[in-house]
């Protein structure tokens, strides 16, 4: 019996199960494809951005430099300490000015190399995590079809026609058609779709018609990339468009005709698929003994790449809490925290997305929307409101504290030797920073002091804390002023590391 099976070998089931080996539980992934390579996941279909909040998260884990080469990104491990971001992504295809973030009103932010969204791809980030799971002993199957789920002695059992597989814990990251939460019996709510969307890799006799970049039109929207042709496109059809079929050129002609308002001409498809908006969440991540994360748990339009950032944020918070309970360490409702703490998550984003959608739909109503959208885009407050959604810096989970860090991603705070959060949190523990004169949490009591590393010493910039005490997914379960509270303190550890 494994301690946890994972069925699904995308991003989110691999990133989860590398925390998962770091942990030392016995994991088995099962993934319905034959093999990891696909053109789908490889450049330039499988082109996916990261938010600065995934790339910090790869980061903590030592994972960017990696991550980096394999997606033929200058390798930069710097820390920048401009604080302006360079990019600042979109909203709705309306591009944003990072000279309008307004940086100061960024929660805590420090100086660090991840600072920045990184474009990848599908292949780069599946191969990187691949290798990280491999090494800590985590065992990959492809070509397993789950045919069911169910609960079975002490556990779950996950069949494959014939082939048993059983489990303490089953983590479904299956996708958006995840056949764990079909299964397993969750309830998936949500909207239905306003448009379908398409990505292809086309052969265009007159790329020139086209504009680069996004462009919102009267009929819908278009993107033309750099990468020469590949062209993505929403048609507002109500998601009419049979998906069970793969689009043809004719209808992709049709579609990129009306949507740009040209007559451009596709002389050959090599491949296209199709997408809907429609915006669906798992009522729960938990069922008894069977868990959801990524696409498994919510889906939504890929439009701005939430989805990937949404799930491996998944995978990170859930990771050490499942950790711990496998373990039997975990103190009561840990468990329970995953989906207090990103379900509102992945509610925020499915709105974010529809709140796109509305704004791009073809009409009077939607044209007047994205004048009030460019209007507060061309604002400081109004741009910089947007670029914290897009970068995942405005997520911040409700520990029941009123201190404003907790709850937030801890800052990239730097000792005097130069070590961080990046070198102290790669094994998965938690960390303590005590930055106090007297360092008076230097001897941590209990049980849970073995689950957690502490360091200590002067801070190149505290901003104004004493100490802070670190997840193991980098979120800041409590801090303390220039005077910490010890038993504030160690009322926090128990709380999120046990007795």
């Amino acid at each position: 019996m494994h301690d946890v099976v994972i069925v699904g070998a995308g991003p989110v089931g691999l990133f989860l199960a590398g925390e998962l080996g770091a942990a030392g539980c016995s994991v088995l992934v099962l993934e319905r494809e034959p093999e990891l390579r696909s053109p789908w996941r490889a450049l330039p279909l499988g082109m996916r951005g990261l938010s600065a909040a995934s790339v910090e998260a790869f980061h903590r884990r030592g994972l960017l430099a990696p991550l980096r080469a394999a997606s033929g990104v200058p390798g930069d491990s710097s820390v920048d300490q401009s604080l302006v971001p360079r990019t600042a992504g979109h909203f709705a295809g309306l591009m944003l000015d990072p000279a309008r973030v307004d940086v100061a009103a960024l929660p805590f932010r420090l100086p660090s190399p991840a600072l920045e969204p990184m474009m990848t791809s599908l292949e780069a980030v599946g191969t990187v995590l691949s290798e990280r799971a491999a090494e800590l002993g985590v065992e990959i199957r492809y070509g397993v079809e789950v045919s069911d789920v169910a609960p079975g002695p002490g556990g779950v059992v996950v069949r494959s026609g014939e082939r048993e597989y059983t489990a303490r814990w089953v983590v479904g990251c299956d996708g958006g058609r995840s056949v764990v939460r079909r299964l397993a019996g969750f309830d998936f709510a949500g909207t239905g779709p306003e448009l379908t969307g398409y990505v292809m890799l086309a052969a265009i006799a007159d790329p020139e018609k086209l504009r680069p970049g996004f462009t919102v039109t009267a009929a819908g929207m278009y993107v033309r990339t750099p990468m020469p042709a590949y062209v993505g496109m929403l048609d507002f059809d109500g998601g009419a468009f049979d998906r069970s079929r793969p689009p043809a050129r004719d209808h992709l002609q049709t579609v990129l005709r009306r949507v740009s308002g040209t007559d451009v001409t596709l002389d050959v498809v090599h491949r296209a698929s199709s997408f809907t908006d429609r915006a669906m969440q798992a009522t729960t991540y938990r069922r008894g003994r069977v868990l959801l994360a990524g696409d498994a748990a919510h889906i939504l339009s890929p439009l701005g790449g939430q989805g990937l950032n949404l799930g491996l944020g998944d995978a990170l918070n859930l990771g050490w809490k499942l950790a711990a309970t496998v373990r039997g360490h975990a103190p009561e409702g840990l468990l329970d925290t995953y989906t207090a703490e990103r379900h509102p998550v992945g509610a925020a984003v499915l709105d974010w997305s529809r709140a796109q959608v509305a704004v791009m739909k073809p009409g009077s109503h939607a044209a007047a929307l994205q004048g009030l959208i460019r209007d507060l885009l061309a604002t400081s407050d109004g741009t910089t409101h947007v670029f914290r959604t897009v970068s995942g810096s405005s997520i911040r989970y409700d520990l029941g504290d009123e201190q404003p860090l907790a709850g937030r991603p801890a800052p990239e705070f730097r000792l005097s030797d130069g070590t961080g959060p990046a070198e102290l949190l790669r094994d998965g523990r938690g960390v303590v920073l005590d930055f106090s004169d007297d360092q008076r949490l230097r001897a941590p009591a209990g049980r849970w002091a073995t689950r957690v590393r502490y360091a200590a010493g002067r801070a190149r910039d505290d901003l104004g804390f004493g100490a802070v005490l670190v997840r193991p997914d980098g979120v800041v379960a409590w801090a303390g002023g220039r005077d910490p509270d010890r038993e504030a303190f160690e009322r926090a550890a128990r709380r999120w590391f046990g007795d």
